[in-house]
């Protein structure tokens, strides 16, 4: 297990408050980065397509646009969403140098927004939070609970968002 030294995280992690969308997974909270949603919208069916890893549900036409959509569940290795009346998709945008990839993300519910700041985020634990620790940016303190604080540009590596972007183009082409 890596170790880092005593400062080091926390130092990390303080440059990582602000605002952060509280969202419903699975009967738990997540927190996005604001700075990366740039909607809401209420569940639509996507459209499938074929041999796509489980966790890709389809695409949706965002005003003439294709966007991937993600059943984040399952890309964390749960059981699919189940659906129901206050379900949505939250449509993110992940900028990794001069690309940028705009996806869509199936949540329970979107709760609220809540501001941490920078000394209320502890590192993400090494084990015991039932997710990859790469997709965790830190622990949210909110009153005597935390709240997972999800790395999106992280949830998905770098090729994962190329193949769904290669999927939105030649979706975009045969439409």
């Amino acid at each position: 297990m890596n170790m880092l030294p005593a400062g080091d995280g926390a130092a990390q992690v303080g440059r990582w408050g602000g605002q952060y969308l509280i969202v419903q997974l699975q009967a738990e909270p997540f927190g996005v980065d604001i700075t990366a949603v740039r909607e809401i919208i209420a569940y639509v069916v996507p459209t499938q397509i074929p041999m796509m890893p489980d966790f890709v549900v389809g695409v949706i036409n965002l005003r003439g646009q294709v966007v991937p959509v993600i059943d984040i569940a399952r890309r964390f290795g749960r059981p699919a969403t189940a659906i129901h009346k206050r379900s949505c998709i939250i449509i993110v945008d992940l900028q990794e140098g001069e690309s940028r990839q705009r996806l869509g993300v199936i949540v329970d519910a979107v709760n609220e927004v809540l501001e941490f700041p920078g000394e209320q985020i502890e590192p993400a634990p090494q084990f015991g939070a039932g997710l990859r620790t790469e997709f965790i940016r830190g622990m949210g303190k909110v009153a005597n609970q935390f709240i997972v604080l999800l790395e999106m540009a992280r949830v998905l590596s770098m090729d994962e968002m190329a193949e769904l972007a290669a999927i939105a183009a030649g979706a975009a082409a045969g439409a």
